[in-house]
Order: C-alpha cells, then structure tokens, then sequence
C-alpha cells in the first residue's frame, strides 16, 4: 500500500466494504494505458459486477479503480488475477516482439 512515503504503489482507499466485495484501490504512477487494459481484464472475471476507473485529476499521476463484486469473491483476489494474467500476456507479447525481431535481423544481414 501506498501514503506517498513507503514507495509501495497502491493503497486501499477508504470507503470499502468489510468483505472487500466492494473496493477503491489507488494506483500511484499509472494513467490510462494501466487503467483501460487492468479494468478489460478484471471484467473478464464472471464475479466481477463492476469495474471502473478513473484520473481523479490530469496533474497527478495516479489512477482510481473501482471493483465491486459477487458471490463474495474479494476485490483483491480479483486484483491479483487480473495482474498476473496480464504479466502473462505481457510477457507472451514481448517474447513474440523479440522473436520477429531476430527472425526480421536475420534477414536483413543476408540481404
């Protein structure tokens, strides 16, 4: 969690519910490009009611993302999945990247 001193990069904002079925996280450092592909993902999750985010202001550089969800699935248990299946994709997509890349290089030196 983050208060802008312990140089962790999200924080639980005020407001969410007990179960954490219902949940604000701040996400210092990130803008648009984290939000729109973080909130995809999480609604791919069928127990996900609800996800959405917001800049709460174009000077600071952090992001707010709201998941509400059912069946008492925790907000943070969603959070972590969607992280984790995006570093896979990431990941996947960079070593593609790198791949064609090689391959392309190694046309162009017999060229």
């Amino acid at each position: 969690m983050s208060d802008g001193t312990t140089g962790l990069k999200v924080d639980l904002l005020p407001g969410w519910d007990p179960d954490l079925t219902a949940c604000t996280f701040s996400i210092e450092n990130e803008d648009h490009t984290l939000g729109n592909v973080l909130r995809w993902m999480i609604m791919q999750d069928p127990d996900v009611e609800f996800c959405g985010y917001s800049a709460p202001h174009p000077s600071e550089p952090k992001i707010h993302l709201r998941i509400q969800t059912l069946h008492g699935k925790s907000c943070t248990v969603v959070m972590r999945t969607a992280l984790e299946e995006l570093e896979k994709i990431f990941s996947s997509l960079g070593q593609k990247y790198e791949d064609a890349l090689s391959q392309y290089s190694g046309r162009m030196d017999t060229d």
